[in-house]
């Protein structure tokens, strides 16, 4: 009986020591204000210790009667009685024992934690003792989370909460600038809670620094209001976890409710997407034909002799005299030309491209790694648009009513049969590149950028909050450079799918010449008199008589073929590698443009023989 007061004693210094020793210490940052709460709550038990003290000294005056004697006052005390006075206190000090050896090195949210963990007790003594400690050791937890919930004030001087903030730049604020900290996340609240309350106070400070926004503040009243708590001090605390989860739904909920209204409404998000789409995926037609049109003659010239100054005011043009000009000038005014880092032998082609400038708070969508990704899509949109636009220039100079068989019956048989052949060989390799390009481009267009977009709209209208948001872009994102061959597991393919590129553009060139050369014989050959008239040019194989003209006309016309023959030869190897690659693919569009391709079968029947031969 005796050793049993005596751990009484012994329990009573040691809880006294740790109370001693922490305040003592105070304000420092390992112990912090829910260590001095902790250390009031244990200081408000040892006072009730004392009060028992108090007590049972006054009975300790009181003589303790003999047997034989009547008790007069059954105030006294023994040890019998004394054991039964402190058998209560034993219980809570042994338990301040316990929670003062595992709270040494703990504080803040892991200190609540640790203490809510004894809380869970069949003995209703202990239970009650351990709300009434954890209510105040709990307080200062609960006035951070209401704080950060109703205000998006971050008052964690000693860092007990398990928010954390960083100072970082206003389009990172989101992302970056405040993080759960699980090692202070008390195990009362959980995590799906904690990221709630981690994005509701994200979400006001966001409104107030990136948007310039205070209309939060009666969005945080009405929560408040609705879930039946106040906005004041003190109107949460431990044992209220269904009541602090009401409160967060309901904060959240209006809050990421305004925030997305702000974004769409005041900051036009969804005209922003709407006009990268016309401009940087090339969605609007006329605006990408015509800038084409003026930009390409100086695209052809060597990057070092471009001045962007000059590019935009091409740019400028186009939107001029496109229905680009309707559009709001805001947006128009963010488009800018962007000249990309080149070498002494690049091309206009190589190094052109668009950008979209982000402002805040849209930068936190629209970040330099997503706008790089856009600058990808914009120049693999800008090299499939300039093989189209080389088609359709082929195309312009193929016109029957440019160049008649019946405009050379002067020339000899031979000749004739060989510059029909050329003709026919050319019309036929620029129908099968043609039909690449024009089933390649709309499994682009309408496939990849038109379902995606569709997707991300119905996504973007079902966000519930700036996370939802910014899911549903990086989807939309991804899914256009996955589909459209930009990913790393399509460089493969991808690289296949440029060689294709090449040689359309040097059909092209090669294209141009032969009908150069063709257009020049007709003339002379129409104008016999005329021709001889005029000074011989030493260049130039056409003022060289008759014969000289159906000699040269002849080898020029072999030389041509030759040319076709190789890059037909280069485009169906090439092409066969390429059908090849495309069933290998991920994507289920990415098979079905194979289908689109051969859909005659054609090229697998081709690709069969090849292997037979």
């Amino acid at each position: 009986m005796v050793r049993m007061l005596s751990e009484l004693g012994w329990l009573f210094r040691k809880v006294k020591t740790f109370i001693s020793e922490s305040m003592d210490r105070f304000p420092a940052e390992d112990v912090g204000t829910v260590g001095q709460a902790f250390c009031a709550a244990l200081q408000d038990e040892l006072s009730d210790y004392y009060k028992l003290l108090a007590v049972l000294e006054a009975q300790a005056m009181n003589p303790i009667p003999l047997v034989s004697e009547s008790a007069s006052s059954s105030h006294y005390l023994s040890l019998r009685r004394l054991s039964v006075w402190f058998a209560e206190p034993m219980v809570k000090m042994r338990l301040m024992a316990v929670l003062v050896d595992k709270c040494k090195v703990l504080r803040g949210g892991a200190m609540a934690g640790a203490i809510h963990l004894h809380a869970q007790h069949g003995d209703p003594l202990v239970h009650e003792f351990m709300m009434n400690l954890l209510r105040c050791v709990c307080s200062p937890l609960f006035e951070m989370v209401r704080s950060w919930v109703l205000e998006g004030e971050l008052e964690d001087t000693f860092g007990e909460f398990f928010v954390v903030g960083q100072p970082v730049k206003v389009d990172l604020l989101w992302r970056e600038g405040y993080k759960l900290h699980p090692g202070m996340l008390p195990s009362f609240i959980s995590p799906s809670l904690a990221q709630r309350i981690l994005r509701t106070g994200k979400s006001i400070n966001f409104l107030r620094v990136c948007c310039d926004d205070h209309g939060w503040a009666d969005a945080a009243t009405e929560a408040a209001d609705a879930s039946g708590t106040t906005t004041r001090r003190g109107g949460l605390g431990y044992g209220e976890t269904d009541a602090l989860e009401h409160l967060v739904t309901e904060a959240a909920k209006r809050i990421d409710k305004h925030l997305l209204d702000v974004l769409y409404k005041r900051y036009k998000f969804k005209e922003h997407c709407l006009a990268i789409k016309r401009y940087l995926l090339l969605g609007q037609g006329d605006f990408v034909q015509y800038l084409m049109d003026i930009v390409g003659p100086k695209l052809s010239e060597p990057a070092n002799n471009i001045s962007s100054f000059e590019l935009a005011g091409f740019l400028e043009a186009a939107i001029r005299a496109s229905n680009a000009q309707y559009d709001d000038r805001d947006m128009l005014d963010r488009l800018r030309v962007k000249m990309m880092p080149h070498g002494s032998g690049d091309r206009g082609w190589d190094v052109f491209s668009l950008e979209y400038e982000a402002r805040a708070p849209l930068d936190t969508v629209f970040t330099e790694s997503v706008l790089s990704k856009y600058l990808r899509v914009f120049n693999f949109l800008w090299k499939l648009k300039r093989v189209e636009h080389a088609l359709i220039g082929i195309w312009k100079t193929m016109k029957p009513n440019c160049i008649t068989s019946n405009s050379f019956v002067k020339l000899q048989a031979s000749v004739k049969m060989q510059l029909l052949s050329a003709l026919r060989r050319c019309q036929v390799l620029w129908n099968e590149m043609n039909h690449f390009v024009t089933n390649f481009q709309y499994y682009i267009m309408f496939e990849v950028l038109e379902v995606s977009w569709c997707n991300f709209s119905k996504e973007m209208e079902a966000a519930k909050d700036l996370d939802d948001l910014l899911a549903a872009h990086e989807k939309y994102l991804n899914s256009i450079v996955g589909k459209s061959l930009l990913g790393e597991q399509s460089q493969t393919i991808r690289k296949s799918l440029f060689v294709l590129f090449e040689l359309i553009l040097r059909f092209r060139s090669h294209a141009d010449r032969l009908y150069e050369g063709i257009y020049e014989l007709q003339i002379r050959t129409k104008e016999p008199g005329r021709e001889r008239k005029k000074t011989q040019e030493s260049s130039s194989w056409i003022s060289e008589g008759r014969k000289a003209i159906t000699q040269r006309a002849g080898e020029f016309l072999q030389s041509m073929s030759q040319d076709m023959d190789s890059i037909a030869k280069e485009y169906t190897t090439s092409l066969d590698a390429f059908l090849s690659l495309l069933p290998l693919q991920q994507s289920v569009d990415l098979k079905f443009l194979f289908f689109r391709l051969d859909f005659t079968e054609f090229y697998s029947r081709l690709h069969s023989k090849g292997k037979e031969s």
